[in-house]
Formats: C-alpha cells, sequence, structure tokens
C-alpha cells in the first residue's frame, strides 16, 4: 500500500514539475535577437511565467516591473524611444533571466495580404536591383500556418535580412532612405487569403455575412476535423495548402492575433483580388467551389472599415496606420462576366474594388497606393511592384513621419459644367501634364442617360476640360474607371491621378 501510495505521490510530483516548467519565464515569440522595436511609442513587451512571479524587463536605460498574473501573463510598456542604429540587448528577469540581444529602434511596419504582397521580390528585377543597395532593413517572416483557436505565439524569426516580398523589400528600402532609421517588416501574407481570412471570429457581432460564414464553418464538422488534421503536421502537399488559405479566421488567428499588441507604425495591406469574384453579397456555392463564399465586391469596402477598427481596437491604438495598395490595371471581370473590355468603364471589372478599397479613406490614418497605371492586363500578378514600394513610402513620409512631401497624384476636387463642357480640378494638381505629352485618357462622359461615351480631353490652367459632340449636356464624369485603363495623367512628380467617377455622388 505505501508502495503504491509512493508511486502516486512520485506522479504527483511529476506532473507538478511539468505545469512548473510550462509556466516558466517566456517572452512572446515575436521578440528575438535582431529585432526592431517602434520609436516615438509605448512598446509592449509580454510573455508568460508563474503566477505571482515578479517580472523587470530592462532596455535602453528603462527599467519596467510588474508581476505575473494569476492567469500567468505578464506585459510592460516601455517609454516611448528615439530611433537608434546601435544594437541593445532586452533583458527579462524574473526567476531566471532571458536576453534578446542586437535590437534597433526604428520605423516597424507589418505587411500584409495574399499573393500580390506574398510574391517574393526576385520575381521583380527592378526590386531585385535593391538589394546590394539595402541597409538597416530588418525583417520577421510569419510562417503559413492556421488555428482553429486564437494563438499567443507566432511562428518565426527576427533577422538581418530584407523582406522576401517585393513590395514590402521596395517600401522598406525606400522608407529607409527616406527616414534615416532602422526598418523593421513583419512579413504576414498567404496567397488566395480573403479579407474574411484574416477576421478575428469577434467579428461576427458586426459583420452579418461573416457570421453566417462561421456558423456554416462550425456545422460542418467534417471539415473542421480535416483542417485539425492537417494543423498536427506541416507536410502538405499543395492542394492541402490552397484548401487551407481558403478559409476564414483561421489564418487570423494563427498569423496575425499573436502579433497583438506589438508596436508598429502601421499596416500595409495588399488584398482584395480573392473578394472580386462577384459584385455583391455571398454567392451561393456547391463543393466545387464552396471557396467563393465571400463578401462581393460592392460590401468590400464596408467590411475594410470595420476590419480596420477592429485591428485599432485590439491593438489599443487609435493611431495604427492603414495603408491600402489599389489592385492593380487587370483584364478580366467576376464570375457572371469573366471577359470584359479592359477599358470600358461599365464593364463589372477591378474599378468597382478600387473604389470601395479608397472608402477606407472615410477613416482617419489610412492612405491609399495608386497602382492604376501600375499591373498587367493578363496577369494577375504584375511584376512592376517597385512604384508600389515608392508610392507606399512617400505616403508613410507624409502621413506618418509628418514630412512635408508630395506624396500623391491628382485627386478629384471637384467638376463645373460650363458651355457644354466638364471642367475637372484636382488636389496635388501642381504641374499637371501627361506623360506622354498627348491628351489625357481614361476619361469618360454622359448626361442624365448614362450613356457613357469617350471624352475628348485637354488639359488647361492646370484643369482637365471634357467634351464630346456625342454629349450635349454633359453632367459625369469616370476617369480610369475599368479594369485595365489606358490613363497618362500625372502632376509634375510623375505621380498619377487616382481613379473616380461622379455619378457616384447621387447613389
Amino acid at each position: 500500500m505505501h508502495a503504491f501510495l509512493g508511486k502516486i505521490t512520485t506522479l504527483i510530483l511529476f506532473f507538478a514539475s511539468i505545469a512548473i516548467q510550462a509556466q516558466t519565464l517566456k517572452i512572446a515569440t515575436i521578440f528575438s535577437d535582431d529585432m526592431v522595436l517602434q520609436r516615438d511609442k509605448k512598446v509592449p513587451v509580454w510573455g508568460k511565467g508563474i503566477p505571482e512571479e515578479q517580472i523587470t524587463v530592462t532596455f535602453a536605460g528603462q527599467s519596467k516591473t510588474t508581476k505575473v498574473g494569476a492567469d500567468g501573463k505578464w506585459m510592460v510598456k516601455l517609454d516611448s524611444m528615439e530611433a537608434s542604429f546601435t544594437g541593445r540587448d532586452l533583458k527579462v528577469i524574473g526567476e531566471k533571466e532571458l536576453t534578446i540581444k542586437n535590437i534597433l529602434v526604428g520605423e516597424v511596419w507589418i505587411c500584409s495580404g495574399q499573393s500580390n504582397m506574398a510574391m517574393g521580390f526576385s520575381s521583380s528585377a527592378e526590386v531585385s536591383g535593391l538589394v546590394p543597395l539595402a541597409k538597416n532593413i530588418r525583417s520577421f517572416y510569419v510562417e503559413n500556418k492556421v488555428a482553429l483557436e486564437e494563438k499567443e505565439n507566432v511562428v518565426g524569426a527576427w533577422k538581418i535580412t530584407n523582406p522576401k516580398s517585393a513590395v514590402a523589400f521596395s517600401f522598406a528600402y525606400f522608407l529607409e532612405n527616406i527616414a534615416d532609421v532602422p526598418v523593421g517588416i513583419i512579413q504576414t501574407s498567404w496567397g488566395s487569403s480573403s479579407i474574411e481570412a484574416w477576421m478575428p471570429r469577434a467579428m461576427t457581432q458586426d459583420v452579418p455575412h461573416f457570421k453566417t460564414m462561421m456558423q456554416e464553418f462550425d456545422a460542418d464538422k467534417e471539415r473542421v476535423a480535416k483542417i485539425q488534421q492537417l494543423i498536427n503536421h506541416d507536410n502538405w502537399t499543395n492542394k492541402e495548402n490552397i484548401f487551407l488559405r481558403r478559409h476564414s479566421n483561421i489564418i487570423y488567428n494563427a498569423m496575425m492575433h499573436p502579433l497583438i499588441p506589438f508596436a508598429c507604425r502601421g499596416l500595409v495591406w495588399y488584398q482584395g483580388e480573392r473578394n472580386t469574384r462577384y459584385m455583391t453579397s455571398l454567392p451561393d456555392v456547391d463543393k466545387k467551389n464552396w471557396f467563393h463564399r465571400v463578401c462581393g465586391i460592392k460590401d468590400y469596402g464596408t467590411v475594410l472599415k470595420k476590419w480596420m477598427t477592429t485591428y485599432r481596437k485590439r491593438w489599443d491604438d487609435e493611431q495604427m496606420h492603414f495603408m491600402v495598395v489599389m489592385l492593380p490595371g487587370f483584364g478580366k471581370g467576376t464570375q457572371q462576366k469573366p471577359f470584359v473590355d479592359p477599358e470600358i468603364p461599365t464593364e463589372p471589372s477591378w474599378a468597382w474594388m478600387r473604389e470601395n478599397q479608397m472608402k477606407a479613406l472615410e477613416l482617419s490614418n489610412v492612405s491609399v497606393v495608386n497602382t492604376i497605371d501600375l499591373g498587367d492586363v493578363k496577369d494577375i500578378h504584375p511584376k512592376d511592384k517597385l512604384p508600389i514600394g515608392q508610392r507606399a513610402a512617400l505616403l508613410a513620409a507624409k502621413h506618418t513621419l509628418g514630412l512635408s512631401v508630395t506624396a500623391q497624384g491628382p485627386i478629384l476636387k471637384n467638376v463645373e459644367v460650363h458651355n457644354g463642357q466638364l471642367i475637372v480640378a484636382f488636389e496635388n494638381a501642381e504641374g499637371l501634364k501627361t506623360r506622354n505629352g498627348k491628351a489625357p485618357t481614361g476619361f469618360w462622359i454622359a448626361d442624365n442617360s448614362k450613356n457613357w461615351v469617350k471624352a475628348n480631353a485637354r488639359i488647361q490652367e492646370g484643369k482637365v476640360l471634357l467634351s464630346s459632340p456625342e454629349v450635349e449636356a454633359p453632367k459625369y464624369v469616370r476617369y480610369a474607371f475599368a479594369g485595365k485603363p489606358s490613363v497618362n495623367l500625372v502632376n509634375k512628380y510623375e505621380l498619377p491621378a487616382y481613379p473616380f467617377r461622379t455619378d457616384s455622388w447621387e447613389e
């Protein structure tokens, strides 16, 4: 009997020791050697430990102390710091001591989205050419993972290297040159992912279609079981990889949630292609096209704004800047009408998605990178990624660094009707011109009938005058409002004019 009790006691002590080891002092995996911390903001540092254990975090002359909570979690916030190229160590001291080495302080951005964000810089000769010139850039590549519940730790590590993504690397390169501070990029992206894939489950309370999607997801026990089975091993086939990345929520759980509340300047978002299959509403699907079950183009703008608001609340940072990369030129339409004329403004094209992406500008601290002059009519993965990084860096300089730079091309200001012409005025129109010295292209006009015709356009005194012998009383104008429009209107800085349509004013 005593021997049996002894064995029981030994087992109890064994499992108790395992429990203690599980609670031993740890720091979240987003913190690792060679990282970059955000300057000019409070910097949360967090991890796990034994309840009631006293934790002290020291870095750059600061020392912050706290106690581990009953849930085994701890967090301190370092005071805002100036940029520094000097590598310094961060220490976490409790029942043992952890050291994170060689940390810089500068500008930190998350770069997220689907395949055009994930696309490597080796596919772009222009971006690849920056490699020997790059300096002071560090990156954290988040491994492609999924989870059925929100994870606390992310899989990846900081490295003294350029981001894999062409857009993220180009952006980091030009931002470092403009700001003259270290730049840290956290790349978390996955091809084919919808915006719903990057949404926390809690958004079901605010987004009705997402609630429907998650209810359907939960009801499909076979699907959930398959996902869990795939989570348990990493050697996915290409078919399994595609299957996983097409689901809602589970990418967020593993690849975004663990980053919260890591201090950063903002998030560059290059996503939307997946949500262009239908114009509006959740489509009916079957077993072959189940992955079409995402919001449509005309719903995207509203969802995008709610998504941004949710992220800011979770990061507890209303100043968190969102930079949306406008979908560039592409010549295909929707599922109902896949073959469209890429220059006609009435076709069901990506023009409508760009309009919805720009609705994000209704929120503060949001920028949209104009790509209307870029893209490929036949290739959904265009190679002209360098201008995106350049323009994103200019926007960051203006809107997050407070630098006095022109970061945008001409933006519609107003339209006047005069003597059978439409006179279009723009903001950011200094030196308004066309790239090729010819008449402006991409303008269409209509009267009350809304029968659109290509306009005769000319520049006069910094404005664009539009007319057509086919339209006696023009009222509306659409500019660059097509899948892959031919455009040439820029300002003196060679930045392209943003697309627009004025018939939306009456909707």
